[in-house]
């Protein structure tokens, strides 16, 4: 969160937004609130909000053209800077809107585009986050504007033919190629870890949710780490992925992921593709849910739709209710009452860290075979067997005869066929 002092120097925000058709009251203003929050968390101090109701969108004001005169006024009157509006704009829009308010004029999806491309540290998730936001950029290089004036002019001075607008467009053509071309190795390399993992037999536990849901905190609660938390949106961007011991012994990783958002920009679902994919290609994913935010069912349902998006709704799911702390005891029961396969638990506290290790341990042994196996510790493939038995399975015996050992255990169905490869097993 932005502190009063970088409030004070931020840039000053008028934030817009529109109740349109079947659009509730209620529902624009917990979004502008969310729009609020996204402006905070880029650093902007919020000096005016304003909802307009209208039938559907003005196609060249988005506003009409009255309300966006009183819009100008109160922009001139708060000293207000920046407009962000709480809808994607059109290119013609853009332009109409900010001729009349003569401030900038943003939209929802480029405040989180620079949300993202302020807090993308690695170098992966900066050519996600730059490939976003040239895709968004492409269809609005039109307009009047100076800088899309002819190059140069005179003797001496003049451009090879191309307009200002046509470099531009071919440049960044150039630059949305190259950038796909790294995209597609870093791609490749995540594709060869997953199946390296695969082959190790370490199943994979992905969390994903709201952003701000507590993701990261149920992360450090789960893994023993101390990844950067805050209480802001879009702490994380770039993926986390630590190992994590069962209560039956086995091990799983467990990644953390870039959270989701109402409305969450197309061009950042595209771009962030090769991140997503882990999602898709985990076991188990947890859904963790802020049980107290109050509009929880649209955040789950925008989660569920984001997960449709990016090819993961097939995946095995574990709705996790995170802050249940924040909720008085009535409500923690009703909520049970009306989720009861799902968890409620607080990464805070630690509260309900068992449970959730149960039920990941629960739902990771749908796949658990039951295997009888004979190895002599003398051989160094036997030794291996042994070894993935103990850290893989769960052994319910272990016999020492005559210089071999016997066990039986469950263990996962993809390690099970490499297990009894050449080694004295029955199923």
């Amino acid at each position: 969160m932005t502190t009063k002092r970088q409030r004070e120097a931020a840039e000053r925000a008028a934030l817009v937004g529109l109740i349109t058709g079947p659009i509730r009251r209620s529902e624009a203003e917990r979004s502008l609130e969310e729009l609020a929050g996204l402006a905070d968390t880029a650093g902007l101090a919020v000096v005016l909000r304003v909802l307009q109701e209208r039938e559907r969108p003005d196609a060249a004001t988005f506003l009409g053209r009255g309300k966006l005169e009183a819009l100008a006024a109160a922009c001139d009157e708060t000293n207000a800077t920046l407009a962000v509006f709480d809808n994607e704009l059109t290119p013609a829009q853009l332009r109409q809107i900010e001729k009349q308010l003569q401030v900038k004029v943003i939209d929802r999806t480029q405040l989180i585009l620079d949300i993202f491309a302020a807090r993308a540290r690695t170098r992966e998730g900066k050519l996600q986050v730059e490939l976003a936001q040239l895709r968004y950029l492409m269809p609005r290089l039109a307009g009047g504007s100076d800088w899309l004036s002819r190059l140069g002019g005179g003797i001496g001075t003049r451009g090879p033919g191309e307009t200002k607008l046509e470099v531009d467009r071919r440049r960044i053509r150039q630059r949305i190629a190259a950038l796909g071309r790294q995209i597609e190795e870093v791609r490749r390399r995540r594709l060869q870890l997953r199946e390296r993992r695969h082959k190790a037999e370490v199943p994979t536990v992905a969390l994903v949710g709201y952003t701000n849901a507590g993701k990261t905190t149920l992360f450090n609660r789960l893994a023993g780490e101390s990844a950067f938390v805050s209480n802001s949106l879009f702490a994380t961007l770039d993926p986390l992925v630590r190992r994590v011991r069962l209560p039956d012994r086995r091990e799983l990783l467990v990644s953390d992921t870039v959270g989701f958002i109402d409305r969450l920009p197309t061009t950042l679902v595209a771009a962030f593709r090769a991140t997503l994919e882990e999602v898709a290609a985990a076991d188990l994913l947890l859904h963790v849910v802020d049980a107290a935010a109050p509009d929880r069912d649209r955040r789950i349902a925008a989660v569920r739709h984001t997960l449709e998006e990016v090819g993961a709704s097939e995946v095995p799911t574990l709705d996790v209710f995170n802050k249940c702390d924040l909720l008085e005891t009535f409500e923690q029961e009703r909520l049970r009452r009306q989720e009861p396969d799902a968890l409620c638990i607080s990464a805070v506290t630690g509260q309900g860290r068992e449970e959730l290790l149960d039920a990941i341990t629960a739902r990771l042994a749908v796949d658990l075979r039951r295997l009888v196996i004979r190895l002599d510790p003398a051989s160094e493939p036997d030794r291996r067997r042994l070894a993935d038995v103990y850290r893989f399975g769960r052994v319910h015996r272990h016999v020492e005869h005559d210089g071999r050992v016997m066990l039986e255990a469950d263990v996962p169905g993809r390690l099970w066929a490499r297990l009894t490869a050449g080694g004295s097993a029955d199923a």
